[in-house]
């Protein structure tokens, strides 16, 4: 129940049965009113930064990317920036307690995929790769899940009995070994994971077996099957989110509700694993990384509605 398929700023007149000119004047009289038809929105209890600059973004419209000059609303999906209406400082920065790779199918169209929240929000913890360059994980398999529905998929609370049972199968099984840093194909090296070369080596069995980095896939449901099954990702620990039912604007049909946006499922993962492994009680550390998903659920919702649709 990941994933896979996202969106984004095409959201302004998305699947407007009416025409674009009447999804328009709905937005235009959204402008009026605080975005609070809040009843019904399951995101409503999350404690965020104010969005007061997305709301001034949409009054001006699409805005230039900064890097490569490119028309957007709110962000650049391609260069990973906010356009020149949202100021970067007043987006807000999350710190993440495990690196995050994503691995985007190369035919998701980076328009409709939620994986650029991560980045943008936490961009010193996350990295997105197009497939087929991806890392070689398989010399750190004993810190490393894969979160991906399966037979052999396991729940978040049991992560570090199964990570433990990598260890003992003597994966880290040297010095150089365990220091190493993956190989990688075509892709780069988060700058954070250099430090520290004897890092795994741990005479505590709670170290030893810490998870240090989670792997999600950003892909249409339907697409998956070609990343699941590469050799690079074959014998990770996967882990399954099953309690979580997605808000996503653009769920697929015919699957469960229980298969998250990707960005729904990385901030989820966080929440379980912040209560279940680090055994911390949560206060909304992670709940902006729905920054920008909030507010354009709540935008298209509401157009929607304005347009018949609900």
């Amino acid at each position: 129940q990941l994933t896979m398929s996202l969106n984004s700023p095409t959201l302004l007149n998305e699947e407007n049965a009416h025409g674009p000119k009447r999804n328009t004047e709905c937005l235009g009289s959204l402008e009026l009113q605080t975005p609070s038809s809040f009843q019904d929105n399951p995101l409503q209890q999350l404690q965020l930064a104010s969005q007061e600059v997305l709301e001034k973004a949409k009054k001006s419209g699409r805005s230039k990317c900064p890097r490569c000059n490119s028309s957007r609303m709110f962000y650049c999906y391609t260069c990973f920036v906010p356009v020149e209406t949202v100021p970067t400082k007043e987006i807000p920065t999350v710190k993440l307690p495990l690196k995050v790779d994503i691995i985007k199918h190369p035919n998701e169209t980076d328009g409709k995929s939620t994986a650029v929240h991560a980045k943008l929000l936490a961009p010193d913890d996350v990295t997105i790769y197009k497939y087929p360059c991806i890392p070689e994980y398989e010399e750190k398999r004993h810190e490393i899940a894969l979160i991906f529905p399966g037979p052999n998929s396991v729940s978040v609370k049991d992560i570090p009995f199964h990570l433990q049972k990598y260890t003992k199968k003597g994966v880290c099984a040297s010095d150089d070994d365990c220091s190493r840093e993956p190989l990688l194909k075509q892709a780069k090296i988060e700058p954070e994971e250099e430090k520290n070369p004897n890092e795994c080596i741990s005479s505590s069995r709670s170290e030893s077996t810490r998870l240090k980095k989670i792997i999600f896939i950003d892909s249409t449901w339907n697409q998956t099957n070609k990343i699941i099954t590469d050799e690079r990702l074959q014998g990770l620990l996967q882990i399954e989110l099953k309690t979580r039912k997605t808000c996503f604007w653009r769920h697929q049909k015919g699957k469960p509700d229980t298969y998250l946006s990707t960005i729904e499922a990385i901030y989820y993962f966080l929440v379980d694993y912040h209560q279940e492994i680090l055994k911390e009680s949560y206060n909304g550390q992670y709940d902006n990384l729905l920054f920008f998903f909030s507010f354009m659920h709540t935008l298209i919702k509401d157009a929607k509605c304005c347009a018949g649709k609900e």
